[in-house]
């Protein structure tokens, strides 16, 4: 039975529970993989999509200590970053924002030192900006190299035709400090034959960019993520771009299988959040009784049943009506009917022997039982990628040891 630590604001409400030690194994997981397959490499963290809808306002301080770089999407996290630090006296760590951004962000983030992703030839016009700001050090930038994802980022031949050429002369505002791409298909196959022509691609890249552009060398060279992590060791280069995996999850079943062939075991990866609601109503419906809105459900029986304050506003998709499942008390409740906008009632009649509030796990261990995340997502056929970024930002976050 788990403790209601919803309260706080006096209205009953789900939260989600982040686990710090879940957190700190994870890391020195990923830590002892790369040292066991080629050395240590400076590893990162993926802070985007709020964390992996974890909350960057609660993982940040948690994950800050434990890695060797940040890594950011929007540019305003990543300045929320640096305040972070000046706030606590800590250290600045490399921080990097790998999405887009304009020319006042690019100013404020050169005056903070932090690094940015240099991908189309729009750059160009960062130049003249950055130059009226007057910066007192240049903006460090990482050229993106689009090796095959056909996304961001220059391709070789780009490069080799002049689309850069423009660093030749931007030195006292543009100081290229690194070297990146993005693999388009290391989670969906158990065998890396286009990651290896992508890798192929990237070294082309890198060629023709020290040939186009003055580069402040070492180049920090970086292209794995996830999944590339743990089973491409080849890909690790300088830096590692953990996401999914720092949070606790498998970027996918054939990334586990290729683990199992390529460390000949599968590393132990601790998932770092649980979601619990409390309950809103418990109550016995009589046979016959029609549940929720279409009377998509009738009980065959007498049933007890709970309602929880959760629903797809929170991030608890309307697919799983019908099909899922919560846990009370270590047993599996089936969701009865469908998932409304701030409900869901589930069928506690075996979990609970009276109608005294209960504490419900939508995500989570409880007990012997373990509600994934993958398992949820395979349910509203999606990816548990999506499950969790789109956690409602609304929910409590709790971080719990």
């Amino acid at each position: 039975m788990h403790e209601n630590i919803a309260g706080g604001t006096g209205k009953v409400a789900s939260w989600l529970e982040l686990s710090a030690g879940a957190l700190a194994a994870n890391v020195a997981t990923l830590r002892a993989v790369a040292a066991e397959t080629g050395g240590p490499r400076a590893l990162g963290a993926v802070l985007k999509g709020n964390a992996y809808g974890h909350g960057l306002a609660q993982m940040l301080p948690l994950v800050h200590p434990l890695v060797d770089l940040l890594y950011f999407i929007a540019p305003a996290d990543a300045l929320a970053a640096r305040a972070h630090e000046r706030g606590r006296g800590l250290a600045p760590k490399q921080i990097l924002v790998i999405g887009a951004l304009d020319a006042e962000e690019a100013v404020a983030l050169a005056r903070e030192g932090v690094d940015v992703v240099l991908a189309d030839s729009s750059w160009r016009e960062m130049v003249a900006p950055l130059r009226r700001a007057k910066l007192e050090r240049p903006l460090r930038v990482h050229v993106h190299i689009d090796t095959g994802l056909g996304r961001e980022g220059f391709t070789p031949g780009q490069i080799t035709s002049g689309e850069l050429d423009f660093l030749r002369d931007a030195g006292d505002v543009l100081q290229v400090v690194g070297v990146l791409s993005h693999f388009a298909n290391t989670e969906d196959v158990t065998e890396q034959m286009y990651a290896q022509a992508q890798l192929d691609a990237f070294e082309t890249g890198l060629k023709a960019l020290r040939a186009a552009a003055p580069v402040h060398e070492p180049l920090q060279r970086h292209m794995a993520a996830s999944a590339a992590t743990l089973v491409l060791p080849q890909a690790r280069y300088d830096a590692q771009r953990v996401g999914i995996s720092l949070y606790g999850f498998w970027p996918s079943t054939e990334t586990r299988l290729s683990a199992r062939l390529v460390l000949g075991r599968v590393p132990d990866l601790k998932p770092v959040l649980a979601w619990r609601s409390p309950s809103q109503v418990v109550k016995w419906l009589s046979a016959g009784s029609y549940i929720g809105y279409g009377c998509t459900h009738r009980c065959s029986e007498a049933t007890r049943v709970a309602v929880l304050p959760v629903g797809y506003f929170d991030g608890y998709p309307r697919l799983l009506s019908g099909k899922a499942h919560v846990l009370v008390n270590g047993h599996r409740c089936a969701v009865l009917g469908r998932v409304m906008m701030n409900h869901i009632i589930v069928d506690v009649t075996r979990a609970t022997h009276d109608e005294r509030p209960l504490t419900a796990t939508l995500l989570g261990v409880d007990g012997d039982e373990h509600l994934h995340a993958e398992t949820l997502a395979s349910w509203a056929q999606t990816i548990h990628y999506e499950l969790v970024t789109r956690l409602g930002a609304h929910l409590r976050r709790v971080v719990v040891p």
